[in-house]
C-alpha cells in the first residue's frame, strides 16, 4: 500500500508518493499545463503507482477557509473555501487538478487552511487575523515536526508566498501570512504607496499583492511559475537588484548561516526539502491511515 500527497502551491502542484517508510516519487504538475488540459493528475499518477495500492491522498485546495478539520473530500463544500478572492494569481489549474481527484474514486480528505475559526490557535493569532496560511503549510510543518522532533519552533516557509508558522508544544499555535508582512518572491505585504493607488482606482488589491514580493525589487515580470527561477538566475549572474531582492527577503543561497547572523547561534536552525508540502501531507495520510486522529493539533473527522 502507499500514501500520496499533494501540494496545491503557486507555481504548480506536487504529488508525493511514499510506503510506510520513505518516499518513493515526487513529481509536479504546472498550473498552465492543468488547466489547458495537457497533462492529467490521474494519468500521471498512474504511471507511478497502482491507483488501487493507495491507502489514502491527502490534498491541499487555495486558502482552504471553509473548513476547520480533515475531512473526507465528499464531505467538503465549495472545495473547501469561502471566496477565491484574495487569494493570489488564479489560473485555474489547481481547479482542474481538484476535479480530476473529486472524480477518481480513490481515498481521498482534505487539510483545512489555517484561520480565524481553527479553534486550536491562540486567541490573539484568531483575534488579529482573518487568514493566517493556506493548507499545503500544515503539511509543511508536519514535515518539519517529523524531520526535527522540534516540539518548540517556527517554521518559515519562503516561497512565492512567505509564510511563518508558530509551533508550541507540537501544536500549530499561529501564522503571519504575506500580505502581513512576511515578504516572498512573488506575494508581499501592501505598503503605503499601494494602498494609495488602490484608493486611487490604478490597481486592485489583489493585483498589488501579487506584484509586492522579491520580484517588485528586482524588477521581475514573468509567469508566477517562472519567476523565482528568473529572480536566482539573475542572482547568480550578479544582478544587484536580484541581489538587493533576496537580500530584502532575507533568502541568501547560504539561509542557516545568515539567519544565524540575527539569531547570534542561540538557537538551531534546520533546512527542509522544498518538496516538503507534498511529503508532508503524504507523511500526514500514511500516520492518519495508521490511526492517527490529530495533526499538529487539527481534528481528524472521518464520520
Amino acid at each position: 500500500m502507499v500514501y500520496v500527497g499533494m501540494d496545491h502551491g503557486t507555481t504548480g502542484i506536487s504529488f508525493a508518493i511514499m510506503n510506510d517508510t520513505e518516499v518513493l516519487d515526487v513529481f509536479k504538475i504546472s498550473r498552465e499545463d492543468s488547466k489547458a488540459g495537457r497533462v492529467s493528475a490521474i494519468e500521471e499518477l498512474s504511471k507511478r503507482t497502482d491507483l488501487d495500492d493507495i491507502e489514502l491522498m491527502i490534498i491541499t485546495y487555495a486558502m482552504g477557509d471553509g473548513i476547520n478539520k480533515i475531512l473526507p473530500i465528499e464531505k467538503v463544500e465549495n472545495r473547501g473555501i469561502l471566496s477565491i478572492g484574495g487569494a493570489g494569481k488564479v489560473t485555474g489549474g489547481g481547479t482542474s487538478v481538484y476535479s480530476e481527484i473529486e472524480n477518481a474514486d480513490l481515498p481521498v480528505l482534505m487539510i483545512p487552511g489555517i484561520h480565524k475559526d481553527c479553534e486550536w490557535l491562540d486567541p490573539l493569532f484568531r483575534a488579529a487575523y482573518s487568514h493566517h496560511a493556506s493548507p499545503e503549510k500544515i503539511s509543511i510543518v508536519y514535515n518539519a515536526y517529523l524531520e526535527t522532533n522540534w516540539e518548540n519552533m517556527i517554521v518559515a516557509d519562503i516561497s512565492s508566498n512567505s509564510v511563518d508558522l508558530l509551533v508550541e508544544d507540537g501544536i500549530i499555535k499561529g501564522a503571519i501570512d504575506a500580505c502581513c508582512g512576511a515578504m516572498g518572491v512573488v506575494h508581499g505585504p501592501l505598503d503605503l504607496e499601494m494602498i494609495r493607488d488602490i484608493d486611487e482606482g490604478k490597481r486592485t488589491a489583489n493585483e498589488c499583492f501579487s506584484h509586492a514580493g522579491a520580484v517588485k525589487i528586482a524588477n521581475i515580470d514573468d509567469k508566477v511559475a517562472f519567476m523565482k527561477d528568473d529572480l536566482l538566475n539573475n542572482y547568480r549572474n550578479g544582478d544587484e537588484k536580484a541581489k538587493l531582492a533576496i537580500d530584502t527577503m532575507i533568502m541568501p543561497v547560504d539561509f542557516e548561516l545568515e539567519l544565524n547572523k540575527y539569531l547570534k547561534n542561540k538557537y538551531p536552525c534546520k533546512i527542509i526539502s522544498s518538496e516538503s508540502g507534498a511529503i508532508g501531507a503524504a507523511q500526514i495520510a500514511r500516520d492518519i491511515a495508521h490511526g492517527k486522529r490529530e495533526i499538529m493539533g487539527i481534528k481528524v473527522d472521518l464520520e
